[in-house]
């Protein structure tokens, strides 16, 4: 896969948060030639020193600002370590590329801060990042990579970069019926739609951006329930230049989470999957924990009692609209960073464990980033160890 001029296996690891994917994984997967993506949110809970002076500021009352300016500045400063990191790690082989949701309140910190850390390349999911090419006018040599589900987004935004100048240097097709983690559907309902599909998406596309005139300049990659060597080699044929895949490597040995976090998601099966609506607004797909079931149990209660908050229960306010603080009806009513944390963390009891659709190719081994990609890529099964 061509990307930014450079030539690398057509592997993207997905970002994933909080701290799943971090400069271990991402350094690890950019070591081998594909493209390995940290995830931007709460990096400070991989820094013990970052955690310790930020521990307790939530409980001062009268001092949300100052909180909130003091976590974030925390989280920037572990944006830049982490890259540095990753960098180390990679031997400068591959691509490095930072995730940063567009749901979250520091959007254009995170952006700003990744690039001026000397990220390769900046994706975007969770919300249309119309503004990116805004943010990155100082980095022209960065990539910008936003993740779209259908074909009018693309169209969307290509029309809207176009006058600011700047076109996607690729865009990711993530099918929400299969990913893991927030979905780019707008209700739960639609996440079945076939205009998600594949076989559908990615043509449509490539037609409008041939009609451009630019589609060898914006190389597209399927992401989403992406498992084998077939599933790559099915998707290229649609004209993909290449895949996403979070999950198979979030299990990895290298992967950033704790162990119980690993064997979480290594023994789910679609069956202990579940669809729900996260704080965010979005669709969003997840292991079926404890503290998931019991919250499903009880979120129409939850929901039919919403109401804004005098402050986010951090102090934090990670998202720029949370359900739970902004009391929105029909959102999620929990406390994401909490959640994600205790996950983090390897907490079963207490997690949210983030997973996408179909058996993993391993299935519930823990095996490298090396092995993994091998098997992804080449045809032949690898011989057990």
């Amino acid at each position: 896969m061509m990307l930014g001029g450079r030539r690398l296996l057509p592997i993207v690891q997905g970002g994933m948060g909080i701290g799943v994917s971090a400069q271990r994984l991402a350094g690890s997967v950019a070591a081998m030639g594909g493209v390995g993506t940290l995830s931007c949110v709460d990096l400070r809970r991989h820094h013990p020193d970052l955690m310790e002076r930020t521990q307790g500021l939530a409980t001062r009352v009268g001092q949300d600002e100052a909180t909130k300016a003091a976590i974030d500045e925390a989280n920037l400063e572990a944006v830049e370590r982490e890259i540095k990191a990753a960098r180390a790690r990679s031997e400068g082989r591959g691509l490095l590329a930072m995730n940063v949701m567009r749901a979250v309140s520091d959007y254009a910190g995170y952006v700003k801060r990744s690039l001026e850390a000397g990220i390769d390349a900046v994706v975007v999911g969770a919300g249309l990042p119309l503004d990116l090419p805004d943010l990155a006018q100082d980095h022209p040599d960065a990539l910008l990579v936003p993740i779209l589900s259908d074909a009018r987004g693309v169209q969307l935004i290509v029309k809207k970069w176009e006058r600011k100048k700047r076109l996607p240097d690729a865009i990711v097709i993530e099918h929400p019926r299969l990913a893991g983690g927030h979905l780019g559907a707008a209700r739960i309902a639609d996440l079945n739609d076939p205009r998600f599909d594949f076989e559908r998406v990615i043509p449509d596309s490539i037609a409008f951006l041939r009609a451009a005139g630019i589609e060898k300049e914006i190389p597209l990659i399927a992401a989403g329930g992406i498992r084998s060597h077939a599933d790559i080699a099915r998707v290229q044929a649609l004209g993909a230049a290449g895949v996403q895949l979070g999950t198979p490597f979030a299990v990895t040995e290298e992967g950033d989470a704790h162990p119980e976090f690993k064997r979480v998601l290594a023994e789910a099966r679609d069956e202990d999957v579940v669809e729900f609506t996260s704080v965010a607004g979005l669709p969003a797909r997840a292991v079926a924990t404890p503290w998931l079931k019991a919250y499903l149990k009880i979120e129409d209660k939850l929901q039919a009692v919403a109401h804004v908050k005098n402050r986010c229960t951090k102090a934090f306010d990670c998202l720029a609209q949370c359900g739970l603080r902004d009391g929105l009806a029909g959102w999620g009513q929990f406390c994401i960073d909490n959640q994600l944390a205790a996950a983090l963390r390897g907490d079963v009891k207490k997690g949210l464990f983030f997973r996408g659709a179909g058996a993993l190719p391993f299935g519930d081994q823990i095996r490298s980033v090396r092995e993994l990609m091998d098997k992804l890529l080449t045809r032949q099964q690898m011989a057990l160890a």
